[in-house]
């Protein structure tokens, strides 16, 4: 068991003969005594922030398991959130293509409606131009017949005249 400063003052020697200068001792003990009780209060406080020191360490140890595992958890997270865009951008990225396919297709199908409704026109119309221009020329035809010369050769007697020789 370690000494103790009253272990120290309540140490007694024995006298001899020729010893110690008894006031040298006592002084030499007093400073002893001092010395020790100094290092215990130093080593209790030593012990002390020892103690403070190993709890602040266990507190900041915690906080940096739980910081890790929070890291850990939001790397999960954000590799959850990047696989669930990259999934949703492949699903907008199909859809898109799905609906440019039925756009181009029913593009297509308007388009060859319309070349053959064009077609159809022109086949119309070269019809109707040459109906027309085939009637304009029944009617030119009318207008350089012969008949028109004889309407003019056909006298008519005036209508007043028997008129007027039967009422006398």
């Amino acid at each position: 068991m370690p000494l103790t400063p009253l272990d120290i003052h309540n140490k007694e020697f024995n006298k001899g003969f020729r010893g110690y200068d008894e006031d040298e001792v006592n002084e030499f003990l007093d400073q002893v005594i001092k010395d020790y009780e100094m290092i215990i209060r130093e080593k209790k406080e030593l012990e002390s922030r020892v103690t403070e020191l190993t709890e602040k360490l266990g507190h900041f140890t915690n906080i940096e398991d739980t910081l890790n595992k929070s890291i850990i958890i939001a790397q999960e997270a954000g590799e959850d959130v990047k696989r669930n865009a990259q999934k949703e951008s492949k699903l907008i990225i199909k859809e898109a293509e799905k609906n440019a396919d039925r756009i181009i297709n029913e593009s297509l199908v308007k388009s060859r409606k319309i070349a053959m409704e064009i077609e159809e026109l022109k086949k119309q119309s070269k019809v109707f131009r040459t109906r027309f221009q085939m009637l304009i020329e029944a009617q030119l035809d009318l207008l350089k017949n012969d008949d028109w010369d004889h309407l003019l050769e056909y006298e008519v007697e005036p209508i007043f005249g028997e008129a007027e020789e039967t009422k006398s």
